[in-house]
């Protein structure tokens, strides 16, 4: 069709910035349609200036740095097709456990976005903004050169640090929950995902709808609804979950190389020799990890994988299958063929496999064959848990895959109640600060007046990041509620995402704040004071209670919260976490599973101490932060800051 049948005559006409701006007014979605009119609008779209406004539109890095990262990929369409994949990642995640606080923060990268956790931590004596940040990778997520994504989960085993390559299932664009799952594969489709249904989404009447009749025909012969119905991850036992995760993360582990562990995004524009020096070492950093992804290069272990396997992502499952239906054991090892691990017939490594798997699936079968045997259960407990069996004859392979999911979550105040049993992180809904509600967002700081000070007997103070949002109560008053995400004692205080303090907005409070100056000798402005409630001992850890106190808007951007009768104080700050990563500190992750999501009830700080036993730590400084020498009295006695 001819540009003047269609009537782009007038676009056509237009020069290329000038088109640009109006693109503004356009979605990535329409640009696409527009393109399909004729050949001439195509061309016009595909103008790199036009995918680059829309790039810039998407708001998820600065123009500078969408100029740098353009080096990394095809186009500039390519690279918006990657930023809109990417963009509901971004922000705060959590999970319940441990109870100090398990935050992992998604931000850009170098074409990519990198989940960071915060370590709980001390503040040093430079305080927030000049002392360095701890923290430790657990994944990334990076564009490939035509805008597709790749996943690599971080993880540390043996004192070596590894990545674990996998697919990016799908991210939905409301999403508040991560999953880190195990997906069956098509070997015959390049190994696309099947995609079963996740534990948030499927239904009961399709959770049994299982057909077995055609379990001895091939995926090809198989009718395409059966193909559809396929037997999610989440209807596994946990035992079942647990050690899939475990095998293929022990299988498709990759050795991180020297300049991989190098810098994940970029610093300050303030020393632009230094940012760009920094900006070549994460263009060859992506480019190596694109090359190990894909060609499978780089140290593997070897007692794992005798071959180099060209697609480090999977694991063939067909001989697991087999063992399925037959009792004997599995035998075999893992070689390479067509760039996938396959087992054969000679045993090397098939021992390991036949205990990781022989394990699961007769655990497996056991109990989900007693579910099935007994005659006096309930139907709902016999289907309770699906069988390895059917999961594992959903596909010809197995890997690792991440999935980004809109659920539907109940929540206490500002927490989401979580699943104890999925290894999940869950988003925290976080609001920008509006007319009304000006101290929404995320907040910093420690106990103690003058703010982030410390002093000869306690040289580190306790770091909390406390969440603030509004409530309205049944009588219509605005609350403002401050949710413990993260606190940098040695042993947790206050549960976690418990409200530190509760303050109606709409009643003032009258009792003044007790100093005139603050740590510059400056004198204190107070510009707002309200009325509320702090957190308190109560009836045990789970129910803590409270007691009466204020909160004290100070000038020069300052909160504090003040419990009215032992007059102790808290200190905050707003934080911006993308600024203070990137002058952070990094400290080594968790084994790969657990570096995830962590699933055991803990009350210390499991972090520090597995960072602790690295040399990364060996600093002076870092361990002075960590408070890893303190005494063991110190160590349980934190309450320099409870109230009670």
């Amino acid at each position: 069709m001819g540009s003047d049948s269609c009537g782009s005559g007038l676009l056509l006409a237009l020069p290329d910035d000038l088109f640009a701006m109006v693109s503004r007014s356009l979605s990535p979605r329409d640009l696409c349609n527009l393109c399909l009119c004729c050949r001439s609008l195509f061309s016009l779209v595909a103008s790199e200036k036009v995918w680059l406004t829309q790039c810039e539109m998407t708001g998820v890095v600065p123009y500078g740095d969408l100029i740098e990262w353009r080096r990394g990929i095809s186009s500039y369409k390519a690279l918006c097709r990657f930023l809109i994949t990417v963009k509901p990642l971004l922000g705060i995640w959590v999970h319940q456990n441990p109870e100090l606080g398990n935050v992992v923060y998604v931000m850009p990268g170098f074409v990519s976005v990198v989940g960071c956790r915060i370590i709980p931590q001390e503040l040093g004596p430079l305080g927030i903004e000049d002392g360095p940040l701890l923290w430790a990778p657990v994944f990334e997520i990076i564009g490939d050169f035509d805008g597709s994504t790749v996943f690599f989960l971080h993880g540390r085993e043996k004192e070596n640090d590894y990545f674990y390559p996998g697919l990016l299932n799908r991210i939905e664009k409301n999403c508040n929950v991560l999953l880190l799952e195990v997906e069956p594969r098509e070997q015959t489709s390049g190994s696309k995902l099947v995609h079963a249904r996740s534990f948030i989404d499927h239904s009961d009447k399709e959770q049994r709808k299982i057909c077995r009749s055609d379990s001895g025909l091939s995926r090809s012969q198989k009718p395409f609804e059966q193909s559809e119905l396929m037997v999610p991850f989440s209807r596994l036992a946990f035992g079942d979950r647990r050690r899939l995760l475990e095998i293929v993360t022990s299988q498709v582990r990759l050795r991180a190389p020297n300049i991989a562990r190098g810098p994940l995004f970029s610093h300050s524009r303030n020393d632009e020799e230094s940012f760009h020096k920094y900006m070549m070492l994460l263009f060859e950093r992506k480019s190596l990890l694109m090359k190990l992804y894909k060609l499978g290069e780089g140290n593997i272990d070897l007692k794992a994988a005798p071959e180099l396997t060209s697609d480090p992502t999977q694991l063939e499952v067909s001989e697991i299958r087999k063992s399925l239906d037959h009792s004997s054991a599995i035998s075999g090892v893992l070689n390479v063929e067509d760039g996938c691990t396959q087992v054969a017939k000679r045993k090397t490594f098939g021992g390991y496999f036949r205990d990781g798997f022989k394990q699961i699936l007769g655990k497996s079968s056991s109990m989900n064959g007693s579910r099935q045997n007994s005659k006096k259960g309930s139907s709902s407990s016999e289907n309770k848990y699906a069988q390895l069996h059917d999961f594992l004859k959903s596909g010809d392979k197995i890997g690792l895959s991440l999935l980004a999911s809109n659920v539907k979550l109940s929540f206490y105040r500002a927490w989401p109640n979580m699943h104890d049993s999925r290894f999940a992180l869950y988003k925290l809904p976080m609001r920008a600060p509006t007319t009304g509600q000006e101290y929404a967002g995320l907040w910093g700081g420690t106990f103690g007046w003058p703010p982030g000070r410390p002093s000869e007997d306690k040289p580190g103070k306790a770091l909390f990041f406390l969440l603030l949002s509004y409530e309205e109560n049944e009588v219509g008053q605005r609350l403002l509620i401050a949710t413990k995400i993260l606190e940098g004692t040695h042993y947790v205080l206050h549960p976690n995402g418990s409200a530190m303090f509760i303050v109606n907005i709409d009643e003032p409070s009258l009792d003044p704040f007790p100093w005139d100056t603050d740590a510059d000798s400056l004198p204190v402005v107070i510009q707002n004071a309200f009325v509320g409630d702090g957190i308190a001992n109560g009836y045990g850890f789970r129910y803590p209670g409270s007691k009466p106190g204020s909160l004290y808007v100070i000038q020069g951007g300052l909160l504090a919260f003040m419990w009215k009768e032992s007059k102790a104080i808290l200190t905050l700050q707003r934080l911006n976490l993308q600024e203070l990563l990137k002058k952070g500190e990094r400290v080594p992750a968790l084994p790969p599973i657990a570096n995830f999501s962590y699933l055991t009830k803990s009350y210390s700080n499991v972090f520090a101490g597995c960072a602790n036993t690295t040399n990364c730590l060996a600093s002076p400084r870092i361990i002075y932060r960590m408070g890893l020498f303190k005494s063991k009295e110190n160590l349980t006695t934190v309450c320099h800051h409870c109230v009670d």
